[in-house]
């Protein structure tokens, strides 16, 4: 594997600019934190999934009556979140409840028996490859569905010029290792990575090859 640098966090950020996660805001516009009920640390919840994020907030009115006027939900680009662990606040991804279990079952089918997932779960295949300006970049998917979708497109188009294309195995990784990785590589592992936002697929167009 060639050898690179690790990326820089300007760089690991602007990666993570184009996706969207909701959080909850006061009427003072400031982010609800909540405190851990094992450790008593106060730390942001960010969802994936938007009515989650409502659903945590109508669950917090019904604990605090001083909630009910001026809260809601906002959304708020992923860069944003890592950039206030760096001033130090801490907080918590949480991912969609059906992408955890797309997760589990592709683990399984891997041969793994895991029974959790921690973390927030991506998905990508090797065999869909994005080209820009004569580079290589691998997208990385927050919904196995919208990776299914490129996937499908990819192999429409290929088939137009190579009968042979199938669509690819799906892998499952942890987004907080893949930015972790991102920040301590000292190889390119991670450098060719891109974040589709859910919702998003991709296609590889034919003609740019």
């Amino acid at each position: 594997m060639p050898v690179g640098l690790a990326m820089s966090t300007e760089a690991i950020e602007e990666r993570l600019a184009g996706v969207a996660v909701y959080a909850l805001s006061n009427s003072s516009q400031e982010f609800v934190l909540v405190s851990g009920i094992n450790s008593g640390k106060s730390l942001g919840l960010f969802c994936f999934k938007e009515e989650d994020a409502e659903a945590l907030l109508e669950q917090m009115k019904s604990m605090d009556p001083g909630m009910r006027q001026g809260s809601k939900v906002v959304a708020v680009a992923l860069n944003k979140v890592f950039q206030l662990k760096v001033d130090g606040v801490a907080f918590r991804l949480i991912p969609e409840l059906s992408q955890i279990k797309n997760a589990l079952r592709e683990r399984q089918k891997a041969g793994f028996s895991d029974e959790i997932f921690s973390g927030v779960p991506v998905f990508q295949s090797r065999s869909l490859i994005l080209r820009s300006h004569n580079k290589r970049y691998y997208p990385v998917f927050f919904r196995k569905e919208d990776l299914e979708n490129s996937l499908l497109r990819a192999s429409r188009q290929q088939k137009q010029l190579n009968p042979a294309f199938r669509e690819g195995d799906i892998q499952v990784a942890v987004l907080e290792d893949i930015i972790q990785g991102m920040k301590d590589s000292t190889t390119s592992k991670w450098d060719d990575v891109v974040f589709i936002p859910p919702g998003f697929d991709v296609s590889t167009d034919p003609s740019q090859r």
